[in-house]
This record gives C-alpha cells, structure tokens and sequence, in this order.
C-alpha cells in the first residue's frame, strides 16, 4: 500500500470510534481535534512529497515563430518535478468536509529540450539539444474531501481540487540567446498548465486509493473466538470548524456473525477539559456491559479454584467449626470451589468512579476420591469500584471489593450459618476472585487504533455514563507496510 494511503487513512479513520440509549445508536465516540488534525496533516504531506518527486511530465512541443530566425520547432521532453517544498500547510475541517491545502509551494523540475529549424540557404536545417531547470515559486494547492456514510461503511470523495502558481523561472544549459526568451513565451503557460495537471491528477488518485480502502476497512474487528467488536459506522461523520468526528455502533457481538446496526447518531458530545488535546474517544458503559453479556452467554465465566494462599480451606478439616456437619460427613477430604456468575457484571460509570457489581454461585465441591460431590451453592453479590488507565493503546483496569452480601442457595449437608461462613468468603473474594479479575482487566479493551499510532498522556474522564478518553498521540510506521490497516495494542 501507498505510504500516501497509509497516511491518508490517519486523518479519517485514526479512531474508529456518539451517545447510547438505545441498541441501534453509537456507543463509541471520536472527536479528532484541530491539534490532532494539525499533527496527521504534517505527516501527510511529510509522506505525500515523495509522490510527487520523481513524476515525468508528457512532452511538449510547438512550433514557434521567432523573429528573424522564422518558425522554429521545440521540444520539451523528460520533463520530471525533482523537489517539491511546501512553505505552509493546513487543514481545515467545516460543515461540508475537510480541506488540505499548501501554499508558498516551491517544485523544482529539469527537462530536455531540442529544436529545428530550415534556412533560407534550402533543404539545409539547423537543429541542437540540451537540458533546462525550471523553478516554480509560490504554488498554492488545494484538496477539499467529502465523508459519508453508505450502509455502515465510509465513503471518501473528492469535492474539488485545484493547483496554482505564481512565478516560474526557466534556466537552459545551451543554446542561444534567442532561444531562451521563444521557449519562455511559447511555453510557460504550457509547462504551468501540465504541471498543474499532474499534480492534481496524483492529489486525485491518492484520493481514490484512499477511498477504496476506507470502504474496506473491517466492520467486525475479531477479539477472540468468543468476541468481535461491531465498529459499523453509524451516521455521517460529524464535522464542524474546529473538529472531526466519528460514531460506531461499538458492541461487543459474537465473533463472525454479521451484526451490523445502523442508528441515528448525535454530534460526538467528547469534552475534555485540556482543549489542546489531539483527539477525544468516549466509550459508553454499554460497550463493557455488551462485552460481559456475550462472555456471559459463551459461557466463559467459571472458574474452579484448587489452589488457595490459605490451602487448608481446601480441606473439610479447615471447616470443621464453621460447617462442622460438612467436617463430619467428609472428614479431611479435600475439596474444591466452582466460581460461575450467576448473571452478566452490570458496570455503571458515575461523574467521579466506575460502579461494578458482579453476581455468582459459589459451589463447595468435595473429593472423597476419584469422585467430585457438590455439597452446597451460596450466591454471591459483590460490589466494587473500578478505576482504569491506559497502558500503550489499551484500557486496562482495576477493581476494589467494596462490599458484598451472600445467601444459601442449596444445601446437601443441612442449613448453613453465613455470618460464619462470611470471613471465609471474604478472604476467598480478596485473594482468589479479585485477583484472578484483575490479571484480566490488567491485559485490558484494545482501543480500535491503527497499527503505528500510540497514545500519549492521556487523560481520564467520567461523565454522563460514558469513559472519555482525552489524548496525544504519536506515529511510528510500521516495519510491514502491508500489515499497517492491522488493529493492534
């Protein structure tokens, strides 16, 4: 792929990121700011000048009238723009799209020349060859791009394009005077207009490279064997003077089933409280909820837990004055303990923290032997709270037990007495469950971002049920080109 492409793609898809209350709405916001979009359009044009250098020219010719010499037939061929120097730059997104343009541009060219022409001796001509530098100054170049969104996915188009120039200089190696003046009346105004051509003809096509990829990007970005995360485009892409704006459906959906919901977006309502930050991404307490409702339902929450810090409470004798009816029955047998949730973690995310409750059965296996007899089930409700950081390009996270209530579920080995019984589930909980739930919230949600971007100082907000992410970000290409449209950590 093009590094023009590649570079391209920062300014639309850097995070593929409005506002939830319903299924069919986005619950992923972005707001790339003027500072972010400032940042990508150094890069793109950093990238984008070798694209231009090295780009032959078609050859011109004329046949001209020179005073006293008479018509005179030139040639300019292996006309090639060696340089380009963009003086200033800038982007600028409005209600209708995103406009990247240069001025005080600069190119440098060099070309061949050649000429003939007959005398008044005969058939006899005259004819000679050489080569010629020509010095654009003050070339001004403008791209205006359009956004939409076509059934989920995004589709980039040129509005107008445009390239002009000021002054042009035209040095020749060779030849006589006479020559210098015929070529710079005869053919300025075409070596402008051929220039202008081709650039804006390379503008274009970067454009439709570009585009194509864009539409193909990925609706479902594969998690796991469990998950995907659904990042369909909802809606149009949200510009104003100072911003750009993207909105996905951003659900955790079963992994390659085709789950694509379209909705009406609101405008990205991402605040961040450093206006200077590049880009803003807001994630909604859905998307987490979304992710534990689908683990919920793979049935991958359940843990059997043999090994304790206190190993003794793996062995009915560790019992014996709580449950001593269990201790009588199963005298120092071993036992294990089946964790399952009981229903999916509900998250919940305030203006100051992030509230976590989680539901599970906790099932008291004994092993009298070869044998696994289960002899009771509490159900467990644990609250939390969470707080989280990013690490590289995740959000990783970390929860505290705040409290938790239980209650006998069944029972093989008669009634239970819990206020016994709740000193030992709270050492199970403190060292067992948490930190088996946090070594997995410590490997944290991969943020969707582009192979070669990185997050930098980010900042963390809670407002309105949602997580918002306000950030810097750098560029690092990646050694494999080929592998740059790669969602990665």
């Amino acid at each position: 792929m093009p590094p023009i492409t590649i570079y391209l793609i920062l300014i639309f898809s850097l995070f593929i990121p409005p506002h939830p209350t319903t299924a069919d709405q986005s619950f992923i916001s972005s707001l790339i700011t003027q500072t972010g979009l400032d940042f990508v359009k150094n890069l793109l044009i950093s990238k984008a000048i070798p694209t231009l250098t090295a780009t032959r020219i078609s050859a011109i010719e004329k046949t001209v009238r020179i005073p006293v010499i008479g018509k005179v037939h030139i040639v300019l061929s292996d006309i090639t723009i060696n340089r380009v120097n963009v003086g200033l730059s800038k982007i600028k997104p409005d209600v209708t799209g995103v406009t990247i343009s240069g001025s005080d541009v600069t190119c440098d060219l060099s070309m061949k020349w050649h000429y003939a022409y007959g005398t008044w001796l005969g058939p006899i001509s005259i004819s000679d060859s050489g080569t010629a530098r020509v010095k654009v100054i003050g070339m001004e170049t403008g791209t205006k791009l359009g956004l939409h969104n076509e059934e989920g996915s995004l589709k980039l188009y040129v509005i107008n394009c445009n390239c002009h120039m000021r002054d042009m200089s035209i040095d020749l190696n060779g030849g006589a005077s006479w020559l210098y003046q015929g070529v710079v009346d005869a053919f300025e105004e075409s070596i402008r207009s051929e220039v202008s051509k081709e650039i804006i003809k390379k503008l274009k096509a970067g454009v439709i490279k570009l585009g194509s990829v864009v539409e193909s990007l990925p609706k479902l970005i594969e998690v796991d064997d469990i998950a995907s995360l659904n990042v369909t485009f909802v809606d149009d892409p949200f510009l104003s003077d100072t911003s750009l704006g993207f909105g996905i459906n951003g659900l955790f959906v079963e992994s390659k089933k085709d789950n694509f919901l379209f909705g009406e977006m609101l405008p990205p309502p991402v605040s961040c409280s450093d206006p200077s930050k590049m880009v803003g991404i807001a994630l909604d307490e859905a998307v987490f909820n979304s992710a534990f409702g689908l683990y919920y339902n793979a049935m991958f929450m359940r843990w059997v837990v043999d090994k304790v810090p206190e190993q003794n409470l793996l062995n009915t004798a560790g019992w014996r004055f709580i449950v001593p009816q269990l201790y009588k029955k199963y005298p120092n047998d071993d036992m294990n303990l089946e964790i399952t949730l009981s229903s999916p973690p509900i998250m919940r995310v305030s203006n100051q923290n992030i509230d976590a409750t989680v539901y599970a059965d906790l099932v008291i296996d004994v092993l009298p032997g070869v044998d696994t007899i289960p002899v009771a089930c509490i159900s467990l409700v644990m609250t939390g709270v969470g707080t989280v950081q990013v690490t590289r390009n995740n959000l990783t996270g970390h929860l505290n037990l705040d409290d938790f209530t239980m209650s006998l579920k069944w029972s093989k080995i008669g009634n239970l007495h819990m206020f016994l019984i709740q000193p030992v589930m709270w050492t199970l909980i403190e060292t067992v469950f948490l930190p088996y739930i946090n070594a997995r919230l410590e490997v944290g949600f991969l943020l969707p971002i582009f192979r070669g971007i990185t997050l930098q100082n980010a900042e963390i907000l809670f407002r309105d049920s949602r997580i918002t992410i306000c950030s810097d970000f750098s560029y690092k290409e990646p050694f494999d080109p080929s592998r740059t449209l790669v969602y990665s950590s």
